[in-house]
């Protein structure tokens, strides 16, 4: 597997392109929800619906999560964009053996508190209205090796144009404080945060 690296140029270069991007395509960037952080590290679970999901969740980071960077790439896609690998992107390779490496070490990452972990456990990218949402089982596994102090953030990403020429990015983030070890339980406290964001963003907007 190909493990993340932060390289001195590239990865403050993905931060500052992350905010430059944002502010040329989007109209607005909101987050609703709190973040209580206990300092421990943190695993970002969001929904995963377009290209853009890292850079929004690198947004997150620097305004709430202030952690190191790192998120979880298909292997031959991070081999094409290699890029990534220098700023956080570390691979994994379904239906192969090195995917217990890939578990391994993303619950060694969560051992340390300077760290945040990306991850989109579809597995693939789906329509932002698809809640049919389904966990891979990879995910409870990392859940079992990595500490239990260990925070859980759902992030629910949607995005309206209304009237404006450009879109308005709405982030719903919700964090979980019980000790989660099953991955259904994990999947329907998803859903439920999922619906509710859905709910209340149509609701207020």
């Amino acid at each position: 597997m190909l493990k993340a690296k932060h390289h001195f140029f590239i990865y403050p270069m993905f931060k500052c392109l992350t905010k430059i991007l944002l502010k040329r395509n989007f109209n607005k960037c909101l987050i609703n929800g709190e973040f209580e952080d206990n300092g421990k590290s943190v695993l970002v679970i969001s929904n995963h619906v377009s290209w853009w999901d890292g850079f929004w969740i690198m947004h997150l980071n620097l305004k709430l999560l202030k952690r190191r960077f790192h998120f979880m790439m298909l292997e031959e896609q991070l081999n094409k964009h290699w890029y990534f690998q220098y700023s956080g992107g570390f691979s994994v390779k379904k239906k192969s053996r090195s995917i217990l490496e890939t578990i391994d070490y993303t619950a060694e990452l969560l051992s340390s508190n300077e760290n945040m972990v990306l991850l989109f456990p579809q597995g693939e990218i789906k329509s932002v209205y698809d809640r049919n949402i389904k966990f891979e089982k990879g995910v409870e596994r990392i859940l079992m090796k990595s500490p239990s102090e260990t925070q859980i953030l759902f992030v629910v990403n949607l995005i309206d144009y209304f009237s404006q020429k450009k879109p308005t990015l709405y982030m719903y983030i919700n964090t979980l404080h019980k000790t989660i070890r099953s991955v259904d339980f994990l999947e329907k406290e998803y859903i439920k945060f999922y619906s509710e964001a859905i709910n209340k963003h149509l609701a207020n907007v």
